[in-house]
């Protein structure tokens, strides 16, 4: 018979902890562009400057949008060697996977290279790779493949690839891995979300204006970050703890949000009652997240929301009877970068534990000991992460 038993074998391979955030990275393209510049900049770009009506329309989206300034990839050169782009549903699928197949792995790369420094510890020590990207078609072999090599990181780490799932997919990949950290006893797992719109570019049509509401606010940019369960205090520094996390899909919300990649690119739809969806079940998300914690009053709390738009975080707002102190970090992303779907939820949790620090808060949570990340997307799909801010160890 056999010395130990299953049960031995499958505990001694978990973690004893949760699993924690223990570096954040970010990234940008190295063209910005300024909202209140940008109609001009994309009429022109687009050839389009004699839709008049449609470009006053269009400024009237950037102005309501609450982004002040956004990164993308897509410059006036790369339009001119690549007319098809910013064509209407032109056929331009090659060009534009052409483009993204090399610029999702560089932006994630920089993005991860900024968390392994902050993490401090030899990149032979990353045991999983989490890869996001939510906006191009697949590679065979993918961006994660691309990024084992471009880091040097080793040929047996264990990898997993989120391809086409929309802005939710911050929390799927934080989910993915919280499950990896504490069900691998010492993994070390680097995540990275890397975004890159140029797939869903193109000019502005009457017929489409989801399309529209697309440009005003959709910005390019990597995040990542390193989970591991059990950190060793003296190397590392634990930032934010990952208690639980769940998903659901709303009810009665199918169609609100869809793309669907064709010749053209990638073409999508959204919902005029999208926001509305949202934040009618935003209080039940809530409830079953902190029912157990015994936690009820939602500005006890720390909020990390994804940024789909301005007129979503309003009505999340008002159900949950927010003051405007919960959603900072999170309005503060979405001025300064635009929404860059699953990337977004890192750039808020790098925010949210800088401006602790500088504000003299004990915690990474703006004073707050329980926060709350949401990731809303197409499904209607909401992703759900508990978290529990650290002290702020000094510098």
């Amino acid at each position: 018979m056999s010395a130990v038993t299953v049960e031995e074998v499958i505990m001694a391979q978990r973690a004893k902890g949760p699993a924690t955030v223990l570096s954040i990275g970010t990234a940008t393209p190295e063209n910005c562009l300024y909202q209140a510049d940008y109609p001009d900049y994309y009429f022109r770009m687009t050839k389009s400057d004699h839709l008049v009506d449609l470009k006053d329309k269009f400024k009237r989206m950037c102005d309501k949008s609450m982004v002040r300034k956004r990164y993308m990839h897509v410059t006036e050169e790369m339009i001119k060697e690549n007319p098809s782009i910013a064509t209407f549903m032109a056929p331009s699928l090659d060009a534009r996977q052409d483009i993204l197949a090399e610029e999702i792995p560089r932006l994630g790369k920089v993005a991860a290279q900024r968390a392994i420094k902050e993490w401090g510890q030899p990149m032979c020590s990353i045991t999983h790779l989490v890869f996001c990207c939510t906006t191009t078609g697949v590679d065979l072999p993918g961006a994660d493949y691309q990024l084992v090599k471009m880091l040097g990181l080793s040929l047996s780490v264990r990898r997993v690839m989120l391809y086409q799932q929309g802005c939710f997919a911050g929390g799927t990949a934080l989910r993915v891995a919280k499950d990896l950290a504490e069900n691998n006893r010492g993994a070390r797992v680097l995540v990275v979300c890397s975004e890159v719109t140029t797939m869903c570019f193109r000019a502005p049509s009457e017929t489409n204006l989801d399309f529209m509401i697309g440009q005003a606010l959709f910005g390019d940019g990597a995040g990542a970050i390193v989970v591991g369960a059990d950190p060793n205090i003296p190397t590392e520094r634990p930032l934010f703890q990952l208690v639980s996390a769940s998903q659901t899909i709303l009810p009665n919300t199918d169609g609100f949000i869809q793309g669907h990649l064709r010749e053209v690119g990638l073409t999508f739809h959204l919902h005029k009652d999208v926001p509305a969806a949202i934040s009618k079940n935003i209080k039940t998300a809530l409830v079953h997240a902190f029912e157990p914690l015994g936690i009820s009053d939602w500005n006890s709390i720390f909020w990390v929301a994804h940024p789909g738009g301005p007129a979503i975080l309003d009505k999340v707002e008002a159900e949950a009877h927010l003051d405007k102190k919960r959603m900072r970090a999170t309005r503060h992303i979405l001025s300064e970068y635009g929404n860059m779907s699953s990337a977004c939820v890192l750039f808020i949790l790098d925010e949210m534990r800088k401006h602790s620090a500088q504000e003299g808060h004990t915690t990474t949570g703006e004073g707050k000991e329980w926060g709350v990340l949401f990731g809303f997307g197409p499904g209607l799909t909401v992703e759900t992460v508990v978290l529990h801010s650290v002290p702020i160890a000094a510098p």
